[in-house]
């Protein structure tokens, strides 16, 4: 629940949403303590309209030992760009942008349904927005699919967030979405990723060019053609944790 003195939530269509975020005025009113990076709370303010969005700022990132150091906010965006191209509307609208505390990753903020046990909802196996979630996953080679970083909403559409760890060029997918591991792709999936596939060659490839390095970008075009050619949800690695923890 988000606090009555704090900017709240507002629903907006992705056009309007992502020109808010690039062009608002942002201003900090709040910090996610809990998160491992400097996670901002932050209303976004543009012609009389305003929302309640994430800021987390590259300054702020915590080095990790896989990674390079600096480039997470730029992973969350890459990630956004293959969601909206999958037409999935899984990540939330997001931005690269500066902001109080330097340039970093701006994201609309998301009101979750929080009736939902989500320790049991992300281990069902009935709801397509958790396995397009996984396909997504799949593509960008996720590290850290934890339970909380599922949002179901209202509505009953699922949103995934905290897509920092992402596109590394060894395979490390990690999640708690392996439900449907070794089984084949839905046609939806199929179709999806193939115009995926092509969009890498095209207009996707050069957004990503932009936040990514070339070979973290080639990886991503082989991941996508290996589920195209196996017709399959990946299955767990033996050299790497196939689930992270904590898995909330």
């Amino acid at each position: 629940m988000i606090p009555d003195e704090l900017t709240q939530p507002v629903e907006l269509d992705v056009d309007d949403a992502l020109a808010l975020l690039t062009h608002g005025e942002l201003t900090v009113e709040g910090r996610l303590v809990d998160a491992s990076n400097a996670t901002m709370y932050c209303a976004v303010t543009a012609n009389g309209v305003s929302a309640a969005c994430v800021y987390k700022p590259v300054a702020g990132e915590r080095p990790l030992w896989d990674f390079p150091d600096g480039t997470l906010a730029e992973r969350e965006v890459a990630t956004y760009e293959v969601s909206a191209a999958l037409g999935w509307k899984i990540v939330p609208p997001t931005v690269l942008r500066d902001g109080p505390l330097g340039t970093g990753m701006v994201q609309l903020w998301i009101a979750e349904d929080e009736t939902v046990d989500i320790a049991r909802f992300m281990r069902r196996r009935d709801r397509l927005e958790l396995r397009r979630i996984a396909v997504l996953d799949a593509v960008v080679n996720n590290a850290d699919r934890k339970g909380g970083h599922l949002l179901p909403v209202a509505d009953g559409h699922v949103y995934g967030v905290d897509h920092g760890v992402t596109f590394h060029v060894e395979d490390k997918l990690r999640t708690v979405l392996w439900q449907w591991a070794g089984q084949p792709l839905t046609d939806e999936a199929r179709h999806a990723l193939r115009a995926l596939r092509a969009d890498l060659d095209r207009d996707l490839g050069e957004r990503l060019a932009d936040l990514l390095t070339a070979r973290e970008v080639r990886r991503a075009r082989a991941r996508v053609d290996q589920l195209l050619r196996m017709g399959c949800h990946p299955m767990p690695g033996e050299d790497w944790p196939a689930v992270p923890w904590p898995p909330i």
